[in-house]
């Protein structure tokens, strides 16, 4: 196999390898808090029988909505499986799309997921919704300027502007600035945690509307159009992992299959993280999740003068 088939494969076995394991990740994230609390908890697969499940059943819409609130599931999976198209899904394979400055475009590909979702919550006119589309974008407001700041870092870091360029420098010179990394990881642990409405910015178990972020604006979807949005959700998690596993791990044996499968243990590692994060921690209020993602901001902002000062 020549050099360009054997990148075409490995590209392509990463991107599969994401689609197909993504789901697992909340599966992992319930089960470790099931530990904690005591109990047996959901199975590792249960995802994958829910997805399964809605895509059997019919939708329902309502007569006040539009086309908007139709197309916002559809909206949203693209999207998402846009931006794992950017990525280096397993670390070890290189990204299906990499150009220069593509670091934008994943991040415009979740705007505009996200401006579908909170579209479609306003779209159906009640006010649970309304108020998780308020939330959300305001916790949008200050996460991205938090995420956009620590992929400068990194990209001026590695003297590279795009992901792919990220992945593959970070592996040649591993923790060569490790207080610009310490400071990057932190900030994308907290967006990861509050772009995924997980605890401590938001709960995806909950169900109360007042309190509800991401869950409330959703509450009006059923079989396939759920079914999208769930696993559209489970992409979302795993792009956010890939990142922060390739800033934290950023080791590399030279082995596709030994550093494809770390890559992934490494995922799965950070999944048990959050279970741990969620049994260990209670929900902020909602004034303090601003004052959370400020920090980040903060942190994302030093490790970018940090690079910018350096040598």
């Amino acid at each position: 196999m020549n050099d360009f088939g054997t990148f075409l494969f490995r590209a392509h076995a990463g991107f599969l390898a994401a689609l197909i394991l993504a789901p697992l990740i909340p599966g992992v994230i319930n089960r470790t808090k099931a530990v904690f609390a005591g109990r047996q908890g959901p199975p590792l697969l249960q995802l994958y029988y829910d997805l399964f499940k809605l895509l059997r059943k019919g939708t329902v819409y309502s007569r006040t909505t539009s086309w908007v609130f139709r197309a916002a599931p559809v909206v949203t999976l693209s999207a998402c499986i846009g931006v794992l198209m950017l990525i280096p899904c397993t670390g070890a394979s290189p990204a299906l799309i990499s150009f220069q400055g593509d670091i934008i475009l994943f991040a415009y590909f979740f705007g505009i997921a996200r401006f579908f979702t909170v579209s479609a919550a306003l779209d159906t006119g009640s006010s649970f919704e309304g108020m998780g589309a308020s939330r959300e974008v305001l916790y949008a407001a200050l996460a991205e300027p938090a995420f956009l700041l620590s992929l400068s870092a990194l990209a001026c870091l590695n003297s590279k502007i795009s992901l792919s360029g990220i992945f593959i420098a970070s592996t040649e010179h591993p923790f060569a600035n490790i207080a610009v990394i310490a400071l990057v990881a932190v900030t994308l642990v907290i967006v990861l945690l509050t772009e995924n409405c997980r605890v401590p910015a938001d709960d995806p178990n909950t169900h109360l509307e007042l309190t509800m972020i991401h869950e409330v604006m959703v509450l009006d979807y059923s079989g396939p159009d759920f079914a999208y949005i769930l696993y559209a959700s489970a992409l979302k998690l795993w792009a956010f992992a890939s990142i922060v596993v390739a800033v934290a791990l950023p080791l590399r044996t030279g082995s596709f299959i030994t550093d494809s499968l770390i890559f992934i243990f490494g995922i799965l590692a950070g999944a048990v993280v959050v279970g741990i994060i969620e049994s260990t921690m209670a929900r902020f209020r909602l004034d303090k999740i601003p004052k959370l993602l400020i920090a980040a901001a903060a942190l994302s902002a030093t490790a970018l003068l940090l690079t910018l000062t350096r040598g």
